[in-house]
């Protein structure tokens, strides 16, 4: 089987990269304060992400074909780094090409 959960990271990842550079445009990856919030945000899945996928007690468990396998920190498996990058630049770019577009009338 093909590990579906890294495949769905990646294209969600790229499809908002896409959306920033190619379609709303709003600037947001040069900024030293976006950088700054997905650290902050990344600080806090760690321990979080960490406690929920850990392998000796895990609540929330993945099929081992759909995921690559590869878990860092404490076990969180790399795919859920990529989800969380897309979920949080997603939210992001819709809300400043929102603030643009508000300020443009």
């Amino acid at each position: 089987m093909s590990p579906e959960y890294l495949i769905a990271a990646i294209v969600v990842a790229v499809l908002v990269v896409l959306l920033e550079l190619l379609v709303l445009r709003t600037g947001l990856f040069r900024r030293r304060a976006y950088w700054l919030s997905l650290g902050i945000v990344f600080a806090f899945q760690v321990p979080v992400d960490g406690w929920l996928t850990k392998l000796s007690a895990p609540i929330v468990q993945y099929a081992d074909w759909a995921i690559l396998g590869v878990r860092a920190p404490w076990d969180i498996p790399v795919e859920d780094f990529l989800f969380s990058f897309a979920m949080v630049t997603a939210t992001l770019v819709l809300w400043e090409a929102s603030r643009i577009r508000e300020d443009a009338r």
